[in-house]
């Protein structure tokens, strides 16, 4: 990455747009969610969803200009025919950065719904962004451990029943339903950790995919299956603001949904779960050797 007295000048300048953006539309996205809730009316707030999720895609479209303004994200997408403001999509994508979200988000700008992410329970509590994810019906999920339900099994099967309310909301209206399916970001350490079978990703967790497919089979049209190179190890956002980012290259594929994904119970029928798991660890082997060849010093 190359580092200088204009690139921070770059990242300042950047970054503080990005900040005036937030702190603009977050008060009226809150005005908004406050107008839904007053009116306990099914059709009013159905009118009011579709209200604040496009204030939310005018939030993104203004974080693209902002971005194109300042030269400082660069994106090479491919794959993108086809997709449609107006289906309901479930996108899966590898993980390696909080920049990956601001790069989905500019790559599927008014080409697909907007995005919604399962998000850790703790991110209710970042400044701003924490109530405007609130307002907009993100799913927050505790994502409890294996030994915690094992001391207090009455919060098992609660994540399920979270994911099941999430997803009967994303029916009403056209929905992407993001999941970022490693669970986490990657990073070496963490591929040591996991014994990750992969050069470039950790091992999928199919359950959270299961379920979403359990839950809206009859609605998703397709998944979308992205795949973001970068360049870099790990980018921050600060990197990104500054302009030190290689344009990152995001390749789409979009996948049908077959019918035995959607039928089976990924908890009860451990046939089912093997199966299923199977079928995302070979797109997983896919994405890795995608990866691996996109990452070739001299590729394009």
């Amino acid at each position: 990455m190359q580092h200088s007295r204009g690139s921070t000048l770059k990242g300042v300048v950047t970054i503080s747009l990005i900040v005036l953006n937030v702190l603009f539309w977050v008060p009226i996205l809150m005005v908004t969610a406050l107008a839904k809730l007053l009116l306990p009316v099914r059709r009013w707030r159905l009118g009011m969803s579709r209200v604040m999720t496009r204030l939310a895609e005018l939030w993104i479209e203004c974080n693209g200009m902002i971005f194109g303004l300042t030269n400082a994200l660069r994106i090479e997408a491919r794959g993108l025919a086809g997709l449609s403001p107006r289906e309901w999509y479930l996108v899966v994508s590898n993980h390696q950065s909080w920049v990956d979200i601001l790069v989905l988000q500019s790559v599927f700008a008014r080409r697909i719904p907007f995005l919604k992410f399962f998000l850790k329970q703790q991110l209710i509590w970042v400044p701003f962004l924490g109530l405007a994810w609130w307002a907009l019906d993100f799913p927050f999920m505790r994502r409890h451990t294996a030994e915690y339900l094992a001391r207090h099994p009455a919060e098992r099967g609660k994540d399920l029943e979270s994911t099941r309310n999430a997803c009967a909301k994303f029916a009403l209206l056209p929905t992407s339903v993001m999941n970022f399916v490693e669970g986490t970001r990657f990073t070496a350490a963490k591929r040591e950790r996991f014994e990750s079978p992969y050069r470039h990703l950790l091992p999928p967790r199919a359950g959270g995919v299961a379920f979403v497919l359990s839950a809206m089979g009859g609605v998703l049209h397709s998944m979308v299956d992205v795949t973001i190179a970068y360049r870099e190890v790990s980018p921050t956002l600060w990197d990104l603001c500054c302009g030190r980012l290689q344009p990152v290259i995001v390749e789409v594929a979009r996948r049908p949904i077959e019918a035995w994904a959607t039928a089976g119970s990924y908890t009860e029928d451990e046939q089912f779960r093997r199966r299923f798991q199977d079928w995302l660890g070979g797109i997983w082997r896919e994405k890795d050797e995608r990866l691996e060849t996109l990452l070739q010093p001299g590729t394009e």
